[in-house]
Order: structure tokens, then C-alpha cells, then sequence
């Protein structure tokens, strides 16, 4: 799929729009004075895989920390500024690659230019995010769900022409509702109107176990069709389950590699003669300590066990008693049941 080039911007190290890799990004759970707490779960975050990470620094005394923090860590940081633009200019003062300004609660121009005056001079990037909840229409009256997304339409245009007023484009856009449909239909207006790196997600999307699907579907339906820079799946609790569904969103579409095997298995039906289930829990876990992007396929029936084993590294085809095992398609052992695992593991080892 053809990904729409959108202009680069950098964030410390990263780069993000055009043609580079889309970034995966989360946002610190635990306050941010606790700074060993906090600089302990950044590491937590970065060993998962995120790019980059998002701190809250609602007070004077997180914006401190946040300085100190940013000294103890390798990748860009990011300050989640809301209200107050003395925050904003000290998290910029304090190290952040980019700070991130929500258009419905900072809205006199005086204080978003002494930001944009201070982003300037740090060479700090600078995402705006709407969010649905907090556009001022909507604060005060009832609005038709038709409506919300033009409403947060304007608010983002509004902000981007004062941005590019004072000659800076140092930008990055993100718009977000916990409503699927329409976060999906904002970004679409948002990749149609701006030439600015886009930042995708829900506000919120649940635990993480009802948040995989809805993330799913919106991250999912927007990087298909090419729009999208940087992702985060906002869930609560711990904030690495948040990288995993990211990462798995993208390993789907193609948009990044696997580290690890990729296990395949039927969905078992009325032919099945043995529990696949429970085969493929313990193949699962046989293969849990391999680092290598292998396809392997756990299949019950020979209805679709040869041509998914056509299409794996290795599979294992379970019939009575007795299981085949394939390697790259080819048929390479039969052995009894009992011994199925072990004799996928040793054609594993040959690979």
C-alpha cells in the first residue's frame, strides 16, 4: 500500500512524514515527580519497541522533573501541555524534542505565539491535537454527532494559520474522538486539507483487552488507505500493552517487520480429531523464546493443513494419533502425536 507523502518533520532523532517509518508512540502512567518511577517505565516502553514518549506536566514541579528526566533517557521525549503556556515554554526550556497543545484549552494568541516563539528558538516540534471532548462548541452546547467533526475541522485550521502566520511549520496534526467512526472520518479531512505529518488515535479506547479492537479498526482503516504517521492506542493501565497492539496493528498492514514467529492456526471445525486448541497453546509456547520473523502453522484437518503448511517455515498437521510436520511446504516427517512438538522443534533448529 502507497502511503501519502506528507512533509518531514524532525522530533529530536526521529523523523517523522514523508517517506520514514511510522513511529510508535505512548505516554507515561505514573506521575511524572516520581522521575525514577518514571524514567524505569520510559525504559519498560523503548524495550518494547516505542519511538517515542509522552509525559504530562500539568504543574511547575513535572516540568522540573521532566528536565531531569530528559537527561536520563535516549529517545525524544515529549511534553502533554493542556492550559497553561507557562508549562509549555518551560517543558521547551526543560528539553522537549516536541510539546503537544490542545487547541480547546489554549486559545489567546498572545500565549500561543510567546510557545511558537519558544519552540522557534529550541528548534522544538510542536504537535496540535484536537480533541472532540474539549472543543469549546461542544463544551457549551449539544451537538449533533454530524457535526463534530467539522467542528474539530475549524479548530484545527484556525490553529494551523496561526502557526503558519508566524513562519512556523515545525508541526505535527492530530484530531481524536473515542468514537471510531468519526476519528476515522476527521483524519480523512485532516490528510485531505494539511501537508503536515499526522498523529492517529482514539482519546480512549478502554483496557486493553476491549481497547485492541477499536484501535484496530480506526488505525487500521486509515493506514490502509495511506494516511498516518505516527500511531499511539491509548489504554488504560500499563502503557506497554499499548506499544504491543501498536505494533501488531502495523506488523498486519505491513508496515513493520516481526521479531518474532508469527503462529498460524485453524479454526478448527467438525473434521478436527484431535484438540487443536490446546496443540496450538503448547506449540505457542514452545516457540515463545524464538527472535526470528518465522511463520508457523498448527492445522487440524487436510482441508486446509497442505496449503497453509505450503505457506509456513514450518507446520504441523494433527490427525489421529499421529501428526505431519512440513518444512517450507515440504513434507518432512510423521510422527505419533505424542512426539509432535519435539519433531517441530527440531525442524525449527534446522531452519
Amino acid at each position: 500500500m502507497k502511503r501519502k507523502r506528507k512533509q518531514l518533520v524532525k522530533v529530536g532523532s526521529i523523523s517523522i512524514g514523508y517517506s520514514h517509518k511510522i513511529v510508535i508512540q505512548s505516554m507515561t502512567k505514573v506521575p511524572t515527580t516520581e522521575i525514577g518511577r518514571c524514567i524505569q517505565q520510559i525504559q519498560k516502553l523503548i524495550d518494547a519497541g516505542c519511538d517515542l514518549v509522552r509525559i504530562a506536566v500539568p504543574r511547575r514541579a513535572d516540568t522540573e522533573a521532566f528536565a531531569k528526566i530528559v537527561q536520563k533517557i535516549d529517545i525524544p521525549l515529549i511534553a502533554d501541555i493542556h492550559f497553561s503556556p507557562e508549562r509549555a515554554i518551560e517543558a521547551i526550556e526543560a528539553g522537549a524534542s516536541k510539546i503537544r497543545l490542545n487547541p480547546g484549552n489554549i486559545k489567546n494568541p498572545k500565549d500561543i505565539i510567546r510557545i511558537i516563539d519558544a519552540a522557534k528558538m529550541h528548534k522544538t516540534a510542536i504537535r496540535i491535537g484536537v480533541n472532540e471532548a474539549s472543543i469549546a462548541d461542544y463544551q457549551t452546547e449539544d451537538v449533533a454527532n454530524d457535526k463534530r467533526v467539522a467542528l474539530m475541522l475549524r479548530e484545527m485550521k484556525k490553529y494551523v494559520k496561526l502557526f503558519e502566520k508566524q513562519g512556523f511549520d515545525k508541526i505535527v496534526l492530530s484530531a481524536k474522538s473515542s468514537d471510531a467512526l468519526r476519528t476515522i472520518e476527521i483524519n480523512r479531512k485532516i490528510s485531505e486539507n494539511f501537508d503536515y505529518p499526522i498523529h492517529m488515535g482514539l482519546t480512549h479506547a478502554g483496557l486493553p483487552e476491549d481497547a485492541e479492537v477499536p484501535s484496530a479498526v480506526t488505525l487500521g482503516t486509515l493506514l490502509a488507505e495511506g494516511i498516518g504517521d505516527t500511531i499511539r492506542v491509548s489504554a488504560a493501565g500499563d502503557p506497554v500493552k499499548e506499544v504491543i497492539i501498536a505494533k501488531k496493528i502495523l506488523i498486519s498492514l505491513g508496515y513493520c517487520e516481526r521479531s518474532e514467529p508469527e503462529l498460524v492456526v485453524c479454526p478448527t471445525c467438525g473434521r478436527a480429531e484431535i484438540d487443536i486448541v490446546q496443540l496450538a497453546q503448547k506449540v505457542k509456547k514452545a516457540i515463545s523464546g524464538i527472535k526470528k520473523p518465522l511463520r508457523v502453522a498448527v492445522m487440524g484437518c487436510v482441508v486446509n493443513g497442505p496449503g497453509e503448511a505450503a505457506h509456513a517455515d514450518i507446520a504441523l498437521c494433527a490427525a489421529k494419533n499421529k501428526a505431519y510436520i512440513y518444512r517450507k511446504g515440504k513434507r518432512v516427517a510423521i510422527v505419533p502425536d505424542t512426539e509432535a512438538i519435539t519433531a517441530l522443534l527440531n525442524q525449527l533448529k534446522k531452519l
